[in-house]
């Protein structure tokens, strides 16, 4: 079997989708998207289509190899996570071309079941999916306004007490995640988090900029709530630095920025 050609479409209002097609008919589906960036990706993609067409794509990690190691610069949002989209077509290929899924060529299922959470907006939607038979949510900082470098009393009062009325109304069995989205500034993050402890989050996720490693395993060990990161990480080398480091004990890998399928497995096994 050999790749012929390379087809991106682009969805309003920002996704990005993959075909590799095939001398033998097959068409393997992807997804190389970076968030506000879909027509970089589709160019990225482009640039690699040289590379691919004519070969097997059945040697998924080969390929990998070859597109990520052999290119002078490597890494970075765009260039992984069109490599991402690309990988998870491959395999998509592989699978297809044996018949079986792609978990079966990765050892099959070790679970049957996954634990979802929703986000959780206020205390009545969060009444109202709990019933629905959800366990676990996940919110945001809400202090009125954006938050400031250094901020003052208020605004970490109004966003513990708007957290505060969601979890009196999820109750203490239902998990609730907080999301700081990377745009508190350590100095905040610290009080935040302080505050917000007696409520027991689930976890808080990029309480700083995520690429500020060392700042972020200052807040990990400043608090014993746990810190989760990792949907702006990439590849196995970028959360080496995250583990070895002790800045998070929540792995959050994108399929579609980390490095594809098998990159996020490695990643899970290092975690």
């Amino acid at each position: 079997m050999k790749i012929t050609k390379l087809e991106t479409f682009l969805v309003k209002p920002r996704w990005l989708f993959l075909k590799i097609h095939t001398d033998e008919g097959l068409v393997g589906l992807g997804e190389p998207i970076l968030e506000g960036r879909a027509k970089t990706c589709a160019q990225a993609v482009d640039e690699l289509a040289p590379y691919l067409i004519g070969k097997d794509p059945r040697r998924v990690v080969h390929h990998w190899q070859a597109m990520y190691r052999h290119a002078f610069y490597r890494g970075g949002p765009i260039l992984t996570s069109a490599l991402s989209g690309v990988e998870q077509a491959l395999w998509d290929l592989a699978g297809k071309s044996l018949g079986v899924p792609v978990y079966q060529l990765f050892g099959g299922p070790t679970r049957d079941r996954v634990r979802l959470y929703k986000g959780g907006g206020d205390p009545n939607s969060i009444k109202e999916w709990v019933a629905k038979g959800f366990t676990a949510f996940k919110t945001g900082v809400a202090g009125g306004r954006p938050a400031r470098i250094v901020e003052n009393k208020a605004f970490v009062d109004r966003s513990v007490e708007r957290f505060a009325a969601l979890r009196e109304a999820a109750g203490p069995e239902v998990d609730i995640g907080i999301d700081f989205h990377g745009a508190i500034s350590p100095q905040t993050a610290k009080l935040l988090i302080k505050a917000l402890e007696p409520y027991q989050p689930m976890f808080i996720e990029e309480p700083c900029q995520c690429q500020n490693v060392d700042v972020m395993a200052e807040i990990a060990r400043g608090t014993h709530l746990p810190i989760a990161t990792g949907e702006r990480i990439f590849t196995k080398w970028g959360f080496r630095e995250i583990l070895e480091k002790h800045a998070a004990t929540i792995l959050q890998p994108d399929l579609c920025h980390a490095g594809g399928i098998n990159e996020v497995r490695i990643i899970a096994g290092m975690a």
